[in-house]
């Protein structure tokens, strides 16, 4: 009997993370915990480092890191070795003894540790979209480099991934005519634009089919993610940005359609419940129980309806596609002033309106550099939240 895969989370303490624990917890003959790693989720992360007892805690915080040893001490846990700081989760993330990588930090605090396990060539089980977006054809060279294993755990990308599983590896990409990854709309499919501008957070974060953390879930109402996920799988499957579009579909039940050359498209369904994907890319190439839910087809909700997206509501997106086109600093600038501007809108600084104004002023300020490293990608990222931070106290314009 072979040895449990010993896993690296990232961002254990967020949805992701979350959902990839509760699989392991079906599957403890398959999986051990090698390391956890949070921002300073200190009381979540006793929780699970009593439950599964990692060999490594690693917090981004130090004054968080120093909570989580004295509690873990008083648990009768101190052999668990409590670590902070961006260089230790990269190290456990590059640990020799780690088979899997789960990257599930959010946005561009998981752009290094994700490359760290590039390099140190890990199974990557990518569900930080935000970190291929910023480092792109870097990132990929780094796995194809250091032999790495990149999976994806985007239920978009995942699925795609499932009915071409060839496409990591494979020439036989003449044979895929498009792509198409599909959109529920968010929870604000049918407004009117004029609603739109009176948006709350509460509103925004309450998504009609997916449970998902608050950034992310901001990013589906604004339809942005989508736009992340077109980069996103430009550079995971190799097709050129023409080839790869976006679907909407209310009921997220199709996640992805493949379309061949003979005119055949295959599609993936699924509930919608992330522990579908992670499973899948946790198990891989096997298949295991997820606890997601069955689909049941011949429910009421089981009815398929697809359209094109109206890219006049959903600005972000639009923007998105030509930072896309225009490539990989204009990418990385799109990325920063969208988490600024995400997180400026959650705390009552600008309307929701304001997100893609945000974004459209960072993108037309902010000079264009080649980039040529993680160095290169770093100050881009640095400047356009500077430049971002600046434009959101211009208030005229977003209120």
């Amino acid at each position: 009997m072979s040895r449990p895969k010993q896993i690296c989370l990232l961002g254990a303490t967020g949805s992701i993370g979350q959902q990839t624990l509760d699989i392991i917890r079906l599957h403890p003959d398959k999986f051990e915990v090698f390391a956890l790693t949070a921002n300073t989720s200190v009381q979540v992360m006793l929780r699970d480092c009593l439950e599964f007892k990692p060999s490594f805690a690693v917090m981004r915080d130090a004054k968080a890191a120093t909570q989580l040893h004295g509690l873990l001490a008083e648990h009768g846990a101190g052999n668990i070795q409590v670590l902070n700081g961006e260089q230790a989760i990269c190290d456990v993330a590059s640990a020799a003894e780690v088979d899997t990588v789960m990257a599930g930090i959010v946005g561009a605090g998981g752009l290094l540790s994700s490359l760290a396990a590039a390099k140190a060539g890990k199974t990557i089980l990518l569900a930080n979209k935000e970190a291929l977006v910023m480092s792109g054809q870097l990132f990929m060279q780094a796995v194809a480099d250091n032999n790495a294993t990149l999976l994806p755990v985007d239920s978009e990308h995942n699925a795609v991934f499932q009915c071409w599983q060839q496409a990591m590896t494979s020439q036989r990409r003449n044979e895929i005519s498009k792509i198409y990854i599909t959109a529920s709309g968010g929870p604000f499919l049918d407004w009117p634009a004029e609603k739109l501008v009176n948006i709350t957070p509460e509103q925004a974060v309450s998504h009609p089919n997916w449970s998902m953390g608050q950034k992310i879930s901001v990013d589906s109402a604004t339809m942005v993610n989508k736009g992340l996920e077109l980069i996103e799988a430009h550079y995971l499957f190799n097709l050129p940005s023409k080839n790869v579009e976006v679907l909407l579909h209310p009921q997220s039940l199709v996640h992805a359609l493949v379309e061949y050359i003979d005119g055949s498209v295959i599609t993936h369904m699924g509930p919608h419940d992330m522990r579908v994907a992670i499973s899948h890319t946790l198990a891989w190439p096997q298949r295991i129980v997820s606890g997601a839910p069955r689909l049941n087809l011949l429910s009421e909700q089981a009815t398929l309806q697809f359209r094109p997206i109206d890219e006049g509501q959903f600005p972000c997106l639009k923007l998105a596609k030509a930072a896309r086109d225009e490539g990989a600093c204009a990418q990385i600038i799109l990325n920063a002033a969208n988490e600024v501007a995400v997180a400026a809108f959650l705390q009552g600084q600008i309307n929701f309106a304001g997100i893609a104004g945000v974004i459209s002023e960072t993108l037309s300020k902010q000079p264009r550099v080649t980039i040529t490293g993680v160095d290169d990608v770093l100050a881009v990222n640095k400047q356009a939240r500077i430049i971002a931070q600046e434009s959101i106290k211009e208030p005229a314009l977003y209120v």
